[in-house]
């Protein structure tokens, strides 16, 4: 069972960083954007329309990366002092109440989007018009990908309550823990004080003195 769950970590991590390069795309083109209208004297009506179909890829196919990654914001001012399994427990009843009918709803919904807009070959209202229909294709898909990720976090809530422990998961870039770090190096705060004590400055402050 943990392999599955790992590998669909996996998957929604694979994703997440293949479209990360979103980010580039939208860089170079704001860039190029710019150049164009303000040095050439050439604006493009297209690339506005380009940018929100870039970012809007961006942002919903990062929804199963950051649920995988556990990073979606949640109001912790309680949570963080739970047991594993309080935490689990509410973690499964506001999975079952609220993510899995809102993900189904927007996975379904999405798709008939997609559909309805493939039939008539939707473009964008512009003098250049560009094919919008393979963009609302990034709904549904976004949605199943949540889905999926969501599914193995219920199971992972359930395996929480059956064990007390939270399973492991996947992981990829973080933020840094400055008390981890400071215990890989193997420094300690008496030795960041000593350092500020003996330093340049410190010198020079304490001749003036």
């Amino acid at each position: 069972m943990q392999k599955i769950l790992l590998a669909v970590d996996r998957m929604s991590t694979w994703l997440g960083q293949a479209f990360a390069w979103c980010i580039v795309a939208l860089t170079l083109l704001i860039s190029y954007e710019v150049y164009s209208r303000y040095v050439l004297n050439e604006p493009h009506d297209w690339t506005l329309n380009a940018q929100i179909m870039l970012y809007g890829t961006l942002f919903m196919l990062a929804g199963a990366y950051t649920l995988a990654k556990n990073n979606h914001v949640r109001g912790d001012v309680l949570y963080g002092f739970f047991e594993p399994r309080t935490q689990a427990g509410w973690d499964l009843l506001l999975y079952i109440v609220f993510f899995l009918p809102g993900i189904v709803a927007l996975t379904w919904s999405g798709w008939t989007y997609a559909m309805e807009s493939w039939a008539i070959r939707e473009k964008t209202f512009s003098a250049t018009p560009m094919p919008l229909y393979p963009f609302k294709f990034v709904i549904p898909l976004a949605g199943a990908m949540l889905l999926l990720q969501g599914i193995v976090e219920i199971v992972r809530c359930i395996q929480c309550l059956q064990t007390g422990e939270w399973p492991s998961r996947d992981q990829d870039v973080e933020e840094v823990d400055v008390e981890k770090l400071k215990a890989m190096v193997n420094v300690k705060d008496e030795d960041i004080a000593g350092l500020a004590v003996s330093s340049p400055r410190a010198n020079v402050a304490g001749s003036h003195a």
